[in-house]
C-alpha cells in the first residue's frame, strides 16, 4: 500500500525539530547578516534618485563625494556581510548533513535481515548520501532566499512604493495571474523529482551489483548485458531530470514574464509623468533599479521553491526511513545471559517469510560442550536455525531457548556475545588483515593475538603477504584466496572466545589442501564449545555427537552417524547419494573417506582387496 506523501509543512518541521534547531543561535546570527547584505541592496536603488538629480542633473560637485562614499560603504557592508552569513551556513549545513548520516545509519544499521532484504545496498547508500546533500544545499539555500532575498524583496519594494505608489501596482499587475501556473510547477515538480530519485537509487543499486559480481559477469560473457540494463535505467534518470529541470526553469519563466508585463506597464504610464515634468528622471531611475533588483530575488524565491519540491522528494524517503519500525529489538528488561556452556533448544518453533511456510513446529535439542550437525536438502531450514538463535528473526510461533533463557528475554549484545559464526562466505573488510581479526578491539595482547594466529593457522601465509598484518586484504577480501580469508575468520572466531560456535558450510568452497588446514583450524576452535554445525558434505560431521536430519522445515531423525546408516531413511539415502554421484571423492583428510569407503565395500572380500584399497587410496 503506498503512503500518502507527506506535506511540505511535515517534512519541513521534521528538519527543524530533529536537526536545525540546536543551531539555532548560530542561524540567527546568519539571519542577521543577511539582513545587511538585503537591506543594502535596497539602500543601493534609493541612491538612484540623489546620484541623477543631485550630481548628473543639477551638478552639484558637494553631493559627489558624499554620495560616492555612500555607494562604498553599502558595497563594502554588503561583502562582508554576505561572506560571514555564508561561512555560518556551510558550517550548520555541513554539521547538519554529518548528524543526519550518523542518524541514519544507527537506524539502518539495526533493521533486521527482512528490511535489508526488502532495501538493497545501492537503495541505502543513495539516501544516506546523495539524498542527505540535496537536503542539505536545500535548506542552505531556502534559509538564504527567505533571508536576504526575502529581506531585498520587501526594502526595493518600500523604495519603489515610496517613489510612487501606482507605478508599483501596475509593476506587479502579472503577480495574480502567475500563482496558478507557479503552484502546477511545484506539483510537476516533486513528482518528477520523487522519479529521478528511485532511478538514482535503482543506478546505485545496479553498480553495486555489477561491481561486487564482477566475476561471474565476466565469465558469463555479461558485459554488454549490463552495460545495456545501466544504459536503459540511466536514459530512464536523465529524461525525469530534465523534467525536473524543466519545471524548475519554467517558474523563473513565469516571473521573467511576469516582469515584463509590468514593466510594459509601468513605461506606458510612467513615462508620461516624465514627459509631462511631474515625474524626474531620478525618481524614474530610483523605482526603476529598485524594481529591477526586485525581480531578481523573486526569480530566487521562485526558483528556491522549485528546489524545495526536489528536496521534498528526498527528504520524504529520508523520513521514512527514519521512522521504520525497528523490529528486532531488545526487551526493556533483560536477564542474564547464561554462564558457562550453554545447551540449545527450539521448541515447537514455527516461522514462515511471507507465504513461504520456512519451519513448522520445528523441536531440537542439541546438548552443552558437544557438536550438534544439521543436514537436510535445500530449503530444509537449516540455515534458518542460525538466524532464530541470533535473532536475526524471530518465530511465529515456539520458543528457542540458549541455555534454557529464551533468546528474547536478552539484550541482544549478550545474545550475540554467546556465539561465533563461520561461514563459507567469509565476509572479510576492507581493510588490513589485523583490523579484520581484532574487530576494533584494543584489549588484545600481541601474545594473545600470536597464539589466535597460529591457532587458525593464519601464521602460514603471514611471510607471503608484503606487509603482513598490516596488508589491506582488499574489497570483501579479494586480496586473499578462498582458505585464506577462512583462516582470518577462524582467527576472528577464537578471539571472540565464546561458548557457542556456529559453523555454516565452512569448507565446502576450498579445495583439498586448503580444506584440511581449515578442517584442523576448525576442529581447534570448536573444542570446548557448543558447536552447531550445518554440511552438505556428510564426511565432515561422521564424528559429530548427533546429527539432525531436517526435511521441510521438521526433524525427521536424528542419531549418531552409524545409527542414522544403520536405520536408513532420508540421512542414508543422502549419504549414498552423494558417494554414488561421487560428490565425496576427496574430504578434509586427503580422500581418507574415498578409502573408507571402499574399504566397507571390500569387507565381505579376502583381506588382499582391503589391503589394495589401503594402498592405492593412501
Amino acid at each position: 500500500m503506498s503512503r500518502k506523501p507527506a506535506s511540505s509543512r511535515d517534512l519541513a518541521l521534521w528538519l527543524w525539530r530533529g536537526y536545525l534547531r540546536p543551531h539555532v543561535g548560530l542561524m540567527l546570527l546568519a539571519g542577521l547578516f543577511m539582513l545587511i547584505e538585503g537591506g543594502v541592496i535596497g539602500g543601493v536603488s534609493y541612491m538612484m534618485q540623489p546620484m541623477f538629480d543631485l550630481i548628473f542633473v543639477a551638478g552639484n560637485t558637494d553631493a559627489l563625494v558624499w554620495v560616492s562614499l555612500t555607494f562604498f560603504l553599502l558595497f563594502t557592508a554588503r561583502g562582508l556581510s554576505s561572506v560571514a552569513q555564508k561561512v555560518l551556513l556551510v558550517r550548520i549545513s555541513q554539521n547538519v548533513g554529518a548528524a543526519l548520516r550518523l542518524d541514519l545509519l544507527k537506524r539502518l544499521i539495526r533493521q533486521d535481515t527482512a528490511f535489508h532484504q526488502d532495501h538493497p545496498p545501492g537503495y541505502l547508500i543513495q539516501r544516506i548520501q546523495t539524498d542527505v546533500e540535496a537536503v542539505n544545499k536545500v535548506w542552505r539555500a531556502i534559509i538564504t532566499g527567505a533571508g536576504r532575498d526575502a529581506v531585498s524583496l520587501v526594502v526595493l519594494l518600500g523604495v519603489a512604493i515610496n517613489v510612487d505608489w501606482r507605478w508599483t501596482l501596475v509593476m506587479l499587475i502579472g503577480v495574480p495571474l502567475a500563482l496558478a501556473p507557479i503552484a502546477w510547477a511545484q506539483r510537476y515538480i516533486r513528482k518528477k523529482a520523487a522519479q529521478a530519485r528511485d532511478l538514482g537509487a535503482t543506478l546505485a543499486t545496479r553498480l553495486d551489483e555489477i561491481f561486487h559480481g564482477i566475476v561471474p559477469v565476466k565469465l558469463n560473457n555479461l558485459e554488454d548485458y549490463q552495460v545495456r540494463r545501466f544504459t536503459d535505467d540511466t536514459e530512464k534518470f536523465v529524461r525525469s531530470g530534465i523534467r525536473t529541470a524543466f519545471g524548475s526553469a519554467g517558474m523563473t519563466g513565469i516571473i521573467d514574464i511576469m516582469a515584463g508585463l509590468g514593466f510594459m506597464g509601468v513605461l506606458l504610464y510612467g513615462g508620461s509623468q516624465i514627459i509631462d515634468g511631474d515625474k524626474t528622471v531620478g525618481q524614474f531611475m530610483s523605482f526603476f533599479t529598485a524594481i529591477g533588483l526586485a525581480f531578481d530575488p523573486m526569480r530566487r524565491l521562485a526558483a528556491v521553491s522549485g528546489v524545495w519540491q526536489v528536496a521534498a522528494a528526498a527528504l520524504e524517503r529520508l523520513k521514512g526511513l527514519m521512522e521504520a519500525p525497528i523490529r528486532l529489538v531488545s526487551p526493556e528488561n533483560p536477564v542474564a545471559p547464561p554462564k558457562g556452556l550453554p545447551d540449545i533448544a527450539l521448541e515447537n518453533v514455527s516461522l514462515s517469510y511471507g507465504d513461504a511456510q520456512v519451519l513448522r513446529g520445528l523441536t531440537l535439542h542439541a546438548e552443552a560442550g558437544k557438536t550438534t550437525a544439521l543436514v537436510g536438502a535445500s530449503g530444509a531450514g537449516k540455515s534458518t536455525v542460525f538466524n532464530l538463535l541470533t535473532r536475526l528473526v524471530d518465530p511465529q510461533a515456539g520458543r528457542v531457548k540458549v541455555g534454557g533463557v529464551n533468546v528474547r528475554d536478552m539484550a541482544l549484545t549478550d545474545l550475540r556475545n554467546l556465539f561465533s559464526v563461520v561461514s563459507q562466505e567469509a565476509t572479510l573488510f576492507d581493510e588490513t588483515l589485523r583490523e579484520n581479526i581484532l574487530l576494533g578491539r584494543t584489549d588484545v595482547s600481541d601474545a594473545q593475538l600470536q597464539r589466535v594466529l597460529d591457532a587458525a593457522h593464519v601464521s602460514d601465509f603471514l611471510p607471503k603477504l608484503e606487509k603482513g598484518l598490516d596488508t589491506r586484504v582488499g574489497p570483501r577480501g579479494s586480496a586473499l584466496s578462498g582458505g585464506q580469508r577462512q583462516r582470518v575468520v577462524i582467527a576472528r572466531a577464537l578471539l571472540r572466545d565464546t561458548p557457542v560456535l556456529l559453523l555454516d558450510e565452512a569448507t565446502s568452497a576450498l579445495d583439498a589442501q586448503s580444506e584440511q588446514v581449515v578442517q584442523e583450524a576448525l576442529d581447534r576452535l570448536s573444542g570446548g564449545r557448543t558447536t552447531i554445525v550445518i554440511a552438505h558434505r556428510l564426511s565432515t560431521i561422521r564424528n559429530a555427537d548427533k546429527i539432525v536430519v531436517m526435511d521441510r522445515g521438521r526433524v525427521v531423525d536424528e542419531g549418531t552417524h552409524d545409527e542414522l546408516l544403520a536405520r536408513g531413511g532420508l540421512y542414508a539415502d543422502l549419504y549414498h547419494l552423494q558417494f554414488q554421484e561421487g560428490r565425496e571423492l576427496v574430504d578434509p583428510q586427503g580422500s581418507v573417506a574415498l578409502a573408507e569407503h571402499v574399504e566397507q565395500m571390500a569387507a565381505p572380500n579376502p583381506s588382499w582387496l582391503r589391503r589394495l584399497a589401503r594402498k592405492v587410496f593412501g
